[in-house]
């Protein structure tokens, strides 16, 4: 079999979002494929639809029931031990796939020889075939055979996991799974796997559609799920620093932790609406100089954040409560002066 594609459900019964998913996974124009569903506990009725597209699909659609909820983590883990193709993909079970997406991947990846292809996707609010808003994901630059200098490119940026197809035996024979029990796994494992593969290609056409709505787990801010990204992060390291990949990639790796686990965790910490945020943002720094204390001198660092966010956090590293108000001051005369503007 060529290609496994495996969606982790968990509650996506409602408003069609997970029948709209499955029915274009049914359509795809690929040949010699399985859809892997694997429903990852949920309490709505999320499984029942998914035996009705087992029944309605023999031998193409295939139904995993976790007893336990694992988060997305695990219901891939279980998809990836069942998997039968040669090449893996991933579907989020609220987003679906442009008709011809699997066939393409499949098609680069053979003329290529390549064990991981991309493409790019777009952004959606409906459910619709049309074309949203495109989003480039990973550059030519990225692209061929993966020398040293295009796998720190590629873990520093290895883009999103669910446009992309993976040769299954890399993953397998690594030992590459996904953490469990957290959100944002894919923060740790995404870059983790492009250092194992050797040849990356790109279909330069957005045949993913990324579906915006309020449920979604990234517009949601909470000291949960910002852990959660702190532990992806801690579980990045710990996995690195196992496999000796810190001595190859030392720089790469200090600066995507202080990306993930510092940059983007402090400012969705501060935009949004959080209990307890000035004793959680303590936690984050002290997380933070416990694991990379140098951060500010990476390279990385010093060209790939902006100048304004560096210098917020120039002040943490001075006093909590300078950051506070310098950035509370901020945010105020911003909503003034587009206040005045609009007069």
């Amino acid at each position: 079999m060529k290609l496994s594609i495996i969606v982790p459900v968990y509650n996506m019964a409602a408003d069609g979002n997970l029948r709209f998913c499955m029915d274009s996974l049914t359509a795809q124009t690929a040949e010699d494929y399985e859809i892997i569903a694997v429903d990852d506990a949920s309490t709505d009725a999320s499984l029942d639809i998914l035996r009705e597209y087992e029944k309605k699909y023999p031998g193409l659609v295939r139904v995993i029931a976790s007893p336990q909820n694992h988060r997305q983590g695990g219901a891939r883990n279980l998809g990836i031990q069942a998997a039968r193709g040669e090449y893996i993909g991933f579907m989020d079970s609220d987003d679906w796939a442009a008709p011809e997406m699997f066939e393409k991947l499949l098609r680069k990846a053979q003329a290529a020889g390549a064990d991981v292809v991309g493409c790019d996707y777009s952004l959606v609010r409906n459910h619709t075939m049309e074309a949203g808003k495109p989003v480039r994901m990973n550059t030519p630059e990225q692209t061929g055979a993966l020398t040293l200098e295009k796998k720190k490119l590629l873990f520093l940026q290895p883009g999103s996991m669910v446009v992309k197809i993976y040769r299954r035996d890399v993953i397998v024979g690594n030992g590459l799974w996904f953490p469990q029990d957290i959100f944002y796994e894919d923060n740790c494992m995404a870059p983790l796997w492009m250092l194992y593969c050797t040849h990356f290609e790109r279909v330069e056409e957005p045949l993913y559609y990324y579906y915006q709505h309020g449920n979604s787990t990234v517009h949601e801010i909470s000291v949960s799920r910002c852990r959660d990204r702190m532990r992806s992060m801690e579980l990045l390291v710990e996995q690195c620093r196992e496999r000796g990949l810190d001595r190859i990639y030392p720089a790469e790796l200090e600066f995507k932790f202080t990306e993930l686990y510092l940059v983007n965790t402090l400012f969705s910490c501060m935009s949004g609406r959080m209990k307890g945020k000035y004793r959680f943002v303590g936690e984050l720094w002290r997380g933070q100089k416990q694991c990379f204390p140098e951060f500010q001198r990476n390279a990385y660092y010093k060209e790939r954040i902006g100048s304004e966010e560096r210098k917020l956090i120039a002040l943490l590293t001075k006093s909590r409560l300078l950051f506070f108000g310098c950035y509370q001051a901020l945010q105020t005369y911003r909503k003034v002066r587009k206040f005045l503007r609009r007069g």
